[in-house]
């Protein structure tokens, strides 16, 4: 099977790294940078292709890995040429955007995947699995915090809000996806953001820091706090209180997770080691367009993820809570 990476930066460079280690995955790349792409292909042993086309043409499945804000066009590029695609999160900076890929991908028959890897990390995913198997009782909050440093990005892109959506879009969105995984839908959503040097100053809203309360259509209240402000690297932790115990989990921590119930407290043993996420969600990814079933994570519940961060930016903006279902609902292909 013919793997296609499209952005041979940062996120191109690991996914490469895991299919690597995927059986009977063969690597072709393409990257408007031809020096970028010429040590790509020689540290990872991939083909060159000499243009998207070229690319899209040779491979079975295509992994875009680019700037968010180029998400769209190549999406809907490696659609029409009938292939499999897998982006990376967010699945696209607009919500309307993310319609117009999944109406695209219906409409020609195309598996079209989003790269949410966090619901495939291990202390995610047993956290996951101990909410729903009632291990704290009827789940009723939760709290996530995850930060660090800005990321510098191609080209600063990072810093331009009106590209990268800030905190908000680019990191907290691994929380609300993980979140609607776990808990179901969000009714509400309520925000607000700050700015301190690190984005530029000209977008509506703050992008440094960003901290949002969920509602949940069970009645779960969560909290998520975002920051690129955080010098001491990145971090990230996790709270979820139910009827009858808490789980909590900090990246720092070893081990990271513990569960606390009315009859004692229990530590996480230690995770595999080699239970690599990425490797596991691009696993999962390969054996869907091998088979020809559902992403792992579809365009579908990509676009959701999107809608409530941009219910978070437009309260963070307005100072009132938004449904993102309703944001949802007036997306159209504009």
């Amino acid at each position: 099977m013919k793997v296609g990476i499209l952005g041979t930066g940062g996120m191109g460079n690991v996914h490469a790294r895991h299919y690597a280690n995927i059986s009977g995955v063969e690597l072709v790349a393409w990257d408007r940078d031809s020096d970028k792409l010429g040590a790509f292909s020689k540290h990872h042993g991939a083909a060159k292709a000499t243009s998207y086309e070229d690319l899209l043409n040779q491979v079975d499945l295509v992994d875009i890995c680019l700037p968010t804000p180029l998400h769209l066009d190549f999406v809907l590029q490696a659609i029409e040429s009938g292939t499999a695609t897998l982006v990376e999160k967010p699945m696209a900076r607009r919500l309307h955007e993310c319609r117009r890929m999944i109406d695209a991908a219906n409409a020609k028959g195309v598996q079209l995947g989003v790269g949410h890897v966090v619901r495939f990390f291990p202390e995610h995913r047993k956290i996951h699995e101990l909410v729903l198997a009632g291990e704290v009782g009827t789940p009723a909050s939760c709290r996530m915090r995850r930060g660090g440093r800005c990321p510098l990005g191609s080209e600063g892109w990072f810093r331009d809000l009106e590209q990268s959506g800030g905190v908000i879009l680019d990191l907290a969105i691994h929380d609300y996806d993980w979140l609607r995984w776990t808990f179901g839908e969000v009714t509400q959503v309520f925000a607000r953001s700050v700015r301190l040097g690190k984005t530029v100053p000209e977008a509506q809203f703050e992008g440094d820091y960003a901290v949002a309360t969920l509602r949940f259509e069970s009645g779960l209240v969560a909290n998520v706090e975002t920051t690129w402000m955080d010098p001491s690297g990145f971090r990230s932790t996790l709270e979820v209180t139910g009827s009858n115990g808490m789980i909590e989990f900090d990246s720092r921590q070893n081990p990271a997770w513990r569960v606390h119930t009315d009859s004692g407290s229990m530590a996480g043993g230690q995770m595999d080691g080699v239970d690599d996420p990425y490797y596991r969600h691009l696993s999962a990814v390969v054996d869907a367009v091998r088979l020809g079933t559902e992403m792992p994570i579809s365009g579908e519940e990509g676009m959701k993820a999107v809608a409530i961060a941009e219910a978070a930016i437009q309260s963070a903006v307005e100072g009132r809570p938004v449904d993102p279902r309703v944001l949802m609902a007036g997306a159209t292909r504009v």
